[in-house]
């Protein structure tokens, strides 16, 4: 039977919208996708009852009030509620140890749920010579290396020190709690990966592997093979 994966969706003006790169991925490695709504936190249980996987998917910028933080200026738009059941369907996840794939924007969410926090944009919240991680190049290009840490679940899953990425964001992960670790960086040091230390598979990545999908993308496939078997288990 094949695992079934919750993805989750933008809300734009009373519409659900996903880019359908992320059906694909799941169903690709031999997992049925069925799209979340961004419906009311208090269901969410019911929810995870009902899927074996989550994948949380990129979109638009976080609210930082989840983080104790006021808006910055270059805060871009916000859905709260998708936030809202989003960090509630993340912490239900954890709860019933079921694997969750967190992809750019759902990276971020997944560590904000856990109690970490993030810049709201890099290029202004940090003092580094940054790389472009706002490629001007197809979403299935890779712009840039990332560099992977040793004893982690990602580099059993890669098998190399570092592989090339794509990148579609300004905004980042700062701080990891202490439950989960870094398993990948860029050479500006901006955190591309992390992982929980305590569960069999929650992984965030900050790069859109359903995109390099699309240019057959070895490192991304391994990723999403690793992803679907863990929700079989």
């Amino acid at each position: 039977m094949k695992p079934v994966i919750g993805i989750s969706s933008s809300l734009n003006e009373q519409l659900l919208t996903l880019p359908t790169d992320n059906i694909h991925a799941i169903s690709k490695f031999g997992g049925l996708p069925i799209v979340l709504p961004n419906y009311e936190e208090t269901e969410a249980d019911l929810i995870v009852e009902m899927i074996d996987g989550l994948l949380l998917t990129g979109g638009g910028d976080i609210d930082p009030i989840l983080f104790g933080e006021e808006p910055h200026q270059k805060l871009g738009s916000i859905t709260p509620e998708r936030d809202a059941f989003e960090v509630a369907i993340v912490k239900e996840m954890l709860l019933q140890n079921k694997p969750v794939l967190g992809i750019c924007r759902g990276a971020q969410i997944l560590n904000i749920a856990v109690g970490g926090d993030m810049f709201q944009d890099i290029y202004t919240q940090t003092e580094e010579n940054l790389l472009q991680h706002q490629q001007q190049a197809p979403r299935w290009h890779a712009s840039h290396f990332v560099h992977v840490e040793d004893n982690t679940l990602l580099k059993s899953i890669a098998q190399k020190e570092k592989f090339k990425v794509n990148s579609f964001h300004h905004q980042a992960n700062r701080r990891i709690p202490g439950e989960f670790v870094v398993s990948a960086v860029a050479s500006d040091g901006v955190i591309e990966a992390f992982e929980s230390k305590n569960h069999h598979f929650v992984m965030g990545v900050q790069w859109h592997p359903e995109c390099m999908l699309l240019n057959n993308d070895e490192t991304s496939a391994e990723i999403m093979k690793a992803f679907i078997s863990a929700c079989i288990k």
